[in-house]
């Protein structure tokens, strides 16, 4: 039997980093992924494959919507939904490919297959011929990631009623795609069949879209989907979804009263669950939350004293960058070093038209602790580079503390948010105040001219507004 000093289990984006880092400190490391290839739902069916098609939608509804207001002409337009369904697998497959070479590069053992504990310290590994492996670890890593949810009596089929893997190889576009769940994914996936030419409605369960975000970003996020034309259905709760061969019918409560949708497609988001069944997490005795959620300590140690667990399997938001950061973190605290994640800084982005970006605290978390808080907002339709492309829709928004002035959260609606918010992640990690940020100069005319007013409009000193 193999023996190694690390096995991490998961070669999703927290698994994968993990092992590479842990092979780098001179660890016998070995990975095992059960999906045959490696990236996890992020890189295989989530992140990587839905920005490809967030990015080809918009290029496409740009050229069919909106490039004749800038005197580009583009008459006899046509889409071709199998080449970009083709071509996004083929950028997939290369990243893939990719990992791979880099467990290559760092001598990370690689395993394909399903692993599962024999023994707090032995894994075994079923392959997809049905033929088992047995390996040893002295520290074993739990990072096996999430899958989709769904609701009570809702089959999802992947054809007509689909989660997000599913919706991201839709054969067609459908002429009426119904999304059930207003969150970030629901949303992202929503705006790409919506730009390819789908009438979009969404049902949400809960009073606004993207619940856990700042409520005005959710307000203001809300009013520019109603305008690209999504529709909304909220305070709404689905009672079921019915395949009846060709279209599938949407039954939902909303105000007391019953309706039914019929759409060509139904798109089912209600959140991910931690993927732990299978571990045989019992047999060893791993304690696990009343979510299924494997429960850790501040080192990410289970209650086996051998056994570790990160990413989508413990407590925390479900991102990958989360999971890559524990992964490098486990990895180092395991080699005798200083692992460290700052979860005040962990940023979130929305990758739709216009971006949505946010890090540290909502103006409902500060209230609900009593943090006293100064407020700097800047629209971009005061910024001078989104006006001249077209993309003003959106502000930022800095909460900065009363008293000292430090930067407690940031919220950005607009144009490349998800690379502007990457200043404010680095600032807030080095406690920078507004006035920090605002005495920073910022190249003109760029977008982060607009950080740097809403920094000076928590002084009540905007320049250009």
């Amino acid at each position: 039997m193999e023996e190694f000093d690390i096995i991490v289990i998961g070669g999703g984006p927290g698994g994968y980093v993990c092992a590479i880092r842990a092979a780098q400190l001179g660890h016998k490391t070995a990975c095992i992924e059960s999906r045959g290839s490696l990236g996890g739902t992020c890189l295989n069916v989530g992140c990587i494959p839905s920005k490809y098609l967030l990015h080809s939608a918009e290029m496409y509804h740009k050229a069919n919507k909106e490039f004749d207001k800038i005197g580009i002409m583009t008459s006899g337009l046509s889409l071709d939904l199998s080449k970009m369904m083709s071509q996004k697998t083929k950028t997939v497959d290369g990243l893939t490919k990719g990992i791979e070479f880099l467990f290559k590069k760092n001598k990370v053992t690689y395993f394909k297959g399903h692993g599962s504990f024999d023994s707090n310290d032995t894994i075994n590994i079923k392959s997809s011929d049905g033929s088992d492996t047995q390996i040893k670890g002295k520290n074993i890593i739990i990072a096996t990631g999430s899958s989709v949810s769904t609701l009570p009596n809702i089959e999802i089929d992947e054809k007509i009623i689909v989660s997000s893997t599913g919706a991201l190889s839709l054969e067609k576009v459908p002429q009426k795609l119904v999304v059930i769940g207003g969150g970030v994914i629901g949303l992202e996936l929503g705006s790409v069949w919506m730009k390819l030419g789908a009438e979009v409605e969404v049902i949400e369960y809960m009073d606004h879209i993207l619940p856990g975000m700042d409520k005005e970003v959710s307000d203001s996020f809300h009013k520019i989907l109603k305008r690209q034309g999504v529709k909304f259905n909220l305070s709404s709760k689905v009672n079921s979804v019915k395949n009846n061969g060709n279209k599938a019918i949407v039954e939902f409560e909303k105000d007391g009263t019953n309706h039914n949708l019929e759409a060509d497609a139904v798109l089912v988001c209600v959140g991910r669950k931690p993927n732990t069944d299978g571990l045989k997490l019992d047999s060893i005795g791993v304690e696990q939350d009343d979510k299924g959620r494997v429960k850790i300590d501040k080192n990410f140690k289970t209650n086996v004293k051998n056994v570790y667990a990160i990413g989508d399997v413990v407590v925390g938001p479900m991102l990958a960058h989360k999971a890559e950061e524990e992964g490098i973190a486990v990895a180092e605290m395991i080699s005798g070093k200083y692992g460290h994640v700052n979860y005040d800084v962990i940023p979130n982005v929305v990758y739709t038209h216009p971006e949505i970006a946010s890090v540290g605290k909502t103006e409902e978390e500060l209230k609900k602790q009593s943090i006293e808080y100064n407020v700097g907002k800047f629209p971009f339709m005061a910024n001078s580079r989104a006006k001249v492309n077209d993309e003003a829709d959106g502000f930022v928004k800095i909460l900065a503390d009363k008293k000292t002035d430090k930067v407690l959260g940031v919220h950005i609606v607009g144009p490349d948010a998800g690379n502007l918010i990457a200043e404010l992640s680095l600032a807030m990690e080095f406690g920078a105040s507004s006035e920090d940020i605002a005495r920073t100069c910022h190249a003109h005319p760029t977008l982060t001219e607009a950080i740097k007013e809403a920094a000076l409009a928590v002084d009540k000193r905007p320049i250009h507004m």
